[in-house]
Order: C-alpha cells, then sequence, then structure tokens
C-alpha cells in the first residue's frame, strides 16, 4: 500500500492575461480541462486525496465543470480562499477585492491537509515525471521540502513573454528563486524591452511545482501575520508561497530539493496557446498515454 499523500491545487485566481477563468477552458470533445490531467497523473503517482484551492463565487461553476467529474476517481476536498479569511487581530480593509497571494492559498488548507502534500497550478501541465519524482521525494522519512523544476526552453510560448522564477541550486539543493516577470526566447528584460539579457536554454525553472510536510502551515502563518502588518493597507499586495520559503532557506530552517523534470511544461498563458495545447493532448491520448 502506498504511502498518503495530497495534491493541493490553487484553481482560485482568474487569468487577467488569458481572459477568463482558466481553469475551467476545455481542451478535449469531451469538456476535460488540463486540471483532469494532473489528477490523473498525480493518483497514478501515488497521491490518494486532492484539495482545490477556490473562490465561493466560483464553487458552483467549478463544481460543476470540473469537481464532480474528479470526485469520482479520487478523494476530493475544498477550501476557499477569500480575502476576508485573516488571522485573528486583523481586518480586511474595505474594498480590497484582491486575495492576498499564493501562500494564503496554501494557508487555507492547514484544516484538510495532514501528510505531506504537493502544490500546483490548476491551469498548468506538468507531464507524468514531475509528479512520479516529488511523490516519492515527498515520502521518505525526511523534514526537507521539494520542488520540481522545469528546463526554460520547455516552459515557453510563442505568443508573448512569461513570468518564471530562475533557479540556483547547490549539489541539488535550492539556494534563491529570482523572479523574472517577463521572458522571452530564452532571455528576459527589466526594463520593458530596452536592453534583454540572455539565459540558458537548460536553466531550471520554477513552475509551482512545490512538495511540503505540513508544518508549513505554521510558517506560513507567523510569515502572513508579519507581512500584514506591514502591508494590509497596500491594495494589491500579496503574500507569496516562493517568498515563505526563500525565508525558510535564507534563514537555514529548512533544505529545499530540487527535483528536475525533462517533460515539456504546457499551459493557456494567452488565448493563442489553446490551439497547441489542445494538439499536444490530444497526441498523448491518441497514443494511449491518457485514456
Amino acid at each position: 500500500m502506498k504511502n498518503d499523500a495530497t495534491l493541493v491545487v490553487m484553481a482560485a485566481g482568474m487569468g487577467s492575461r488569458f481572459g477568463g477563468l482558466k481553469q475551467m477552458e476545455t481542451i478535449t470533445s469531451d469538456g476535460r480541462v488540463l486540471l483532469d490531467f494532473s489528477v490523473y497523473d498525480a493518483k497514478r503517482a501515488g497521491f490518494n486525496k486532492t484539495v482545490f484551492v477556490i473562490k465561493h463565487e466560483i464553487e458552483e461553476d467549478f463544481k460543476n465543470i470540473i469537481g464532480r467529474r474528479i470526485e469520482k476517481s479520487v478523494d476530493v476536498e475544498y477550501v476557499f480562499q477569500e480575502t476576508d479569511d485573516l488571522p485573528k487581530g486583523f481586518k480586511c480593509p474595505e474594498g480590497r477585492t484582491k486575495p492576498w497571494g499564493t501562500a494564503q492559498a496554501i494557508l487555507a488548507c492547514k484544516d484538510a491537509v495532514h501528510e505531506p502534500f504537493a502544490v500546483v497550478d490548476a491551469d498548468d501541465y506538468y507531464g507524468r515525471t514531475a509528479f512520479d519524482k516529488i511523490y516519492e521525494e515527498l515520502i521518505k522519512e525526511t523534514e526537507d521540502y521539494c520542488m520540481v523544476g522545469f528546463r526554460l526552453k520547455n516552459t515557453l510560448t510563442e505568443n508573448g513573454c512569461v513570468s518564471r522564477g530562475v533557479c540556483e541550486t547547490e549539489n541539488g539543493i535550492l539556494k534563491r528563486v529570482t523572479e523574472r516577470t517577463k521572458i522571452m526566447d530564452c532571455k528576459y528584460t527589466e526594463d520593458d524591452g530596452k536592453t534583454w539579457t540572455a539565459l540558458l536554454p537548460d536553466t531550471v525553472v520554477s513552475m509551482n511545482l512545490w512538495g511540503f510536510k505540513p508544518d508549513i502551515f505554521g510558517y506560513i502563518q507567523r510569515g502572513f501575520e508579519e507581512f500584514l502588518k506591514e502591508n494590509i493597507t497596500k491594495p494589491k499586495s500579496e503574500y507569496y508561497l516562493p517568498s515563505v520559503v526563500s525565508e525558510l532557506i535564507e534563514n537555514d530552517i529548512k533544505k529545499v530539493r530540487v527535483l528536475t523534470a525533462e517533460d515539456k511544461w504546457y499551459g493557456v498563458t494567452y488565448k493563442e496557446d489553446k490551439d497547441g495545447v489542445v494538439q499536444a493532448i490530444g497526441d498523448m491520448i491518441a497514443k494511449g498515454y491518457y485514456l
């Protein structure tokens, strides 16, 4: 019998660049979305529960389009990321509509997850190898965390810039992640395209596929409270999961092992990406990779 492990899916965000709720964009004739294939690959690897982080306002649509279908194949639980779900002593400023970032999304799972877990974005396709690697790492008797990195060349789109976390490692351990918000053709710009800096095609980047133990919730809780003390009045401030990880690394509290997947990442960052994703998934289904 395989060890317990949970897949946490961050599905509360709206796709601003795509222009809609990317998580619900169907890519097969029978109505499946990218998330169906992540859950399939995770279950195959050994994950035996899925927790969806959503917002109340999309609950009905999410369950009708995605949730109830996935519930037939794996245990599912729903938790909610809301702007007013703050630690005791803090009150959401009037007019705030934006959630507080990916770290808050994970904190919403604290009462639903009590075993090692992986975190994924709902609108990314990671591939089978990624889930195999992270599951095998998560079930080891260690307090370390982990992440699956991808080769930069396998994570790009022809239809515009992407944002990626560029990873620096030492002997397989993550030292830091540097966010580059405008990457195109293996180079990035920090001045709106006036100058570009090259990155090696094989550079390892983060696609938000993290592996944690349940003690992460305590670290996020304390960090979120400190974050709110300084940023609660800033309407667009967000507490990001990579910031939590970076602080734990810098303070020598946790090691994060980097597992590298050679699979090609697929995602619908822009509407123009959809046709290519449909074709790629369709080819895998035709080859028997998926049913």
